[in-house]
């Protein structure tokens, strides 16, 4: 995967990713149902979210590293900016279409990565979801890479909005549904359409 993370400190700690996966999942109590629908090649993971730490649960989850588009205020967070980038994360400017970003995701898909997505764009508050951005319809119909939908449940208790420190204990659970390839057509209302489907997906996973 060093051609999806180009990064020296993803070169240095690869050897140690095994390990330390198996380590967060067993203090985080994270429960996977569905890990044997994972894609071998590229494909867009695309997730609800309700906490900041969504991502690194999935990271814990996915045997390859994965590729975040993260929005960009997390990039001027002092250590966590410095570390993003070296963790695959992409900045993504909220409320513009940020067709460069998209670009890059794109081009990181036809190189065979796998890239995360989060289509609300934000936290959603605890039980709750959101409106999809068109983005994720945009990547699912210009790529016609598999889309990988994927619940998760528990990050808001153990991370809550406010707080800086999780509180372990809670059990995570990660649902991983069908992927699944789109062919809708290539418009703005075909980029709608696609997430607004993604996102029924993501929703039917929760009665998992």
């Amino acid at each position: 995967m060093k051609h999806c993370i180009e990064s020296n400190w993803a070169t240095f700690l690869a050897p140690l990713c095994p390990l330390t996966k198996r380590l967060f999942r067993t203090l985080f109590r994270v429960r996977v149902i569905g890990l044997e629908r994972i894609p071998p090649d590229a494909c867009i993971v695309a997730s609800n979210h309700r906490s900041h730490l969504d991502p690194p649960v999935l990271n814990a989850v996915f045997p390859q590293p994965l590729i975040f588009l993260a929005k960009e205020e997390l990039f001027r967070i002092p250590l966590l900016g410095k570390a993003l980038p070296h963790m695959g994360a992409l900045p993504v400017r909220r409320g513009s279409g940020d067709l460069d970003v998209l670009q890059k995701a794109l081009d990181l898909l036809h190189r065979g990565c796998k890239v995360c997505v989060f289509p609300e764009g934000t936290r959603a508050m605890p039980g709750s979801f959101l409106k999809p951005k068109a983005g994720v319809g945009f990547l699912a119909i210009k790529s016609r890479k598999p889309v990988l939908p994927v619940y998760i449940e528990g990050t808001d208790r153990v991370l809550p909005r406010g707080r800086k420190f999780p509180l372990p204990g809670s059990v995570i659970k990660v649902v991983i549904g069908q992927p699944e390839v789109f062919e809708e057509e290539d418009s703005p209302q075909g980029y709608r359409k696609v997430a607004d489907t993604i996102m029924e997906r993501i929703k039917a996973l929760s009665y998992a």
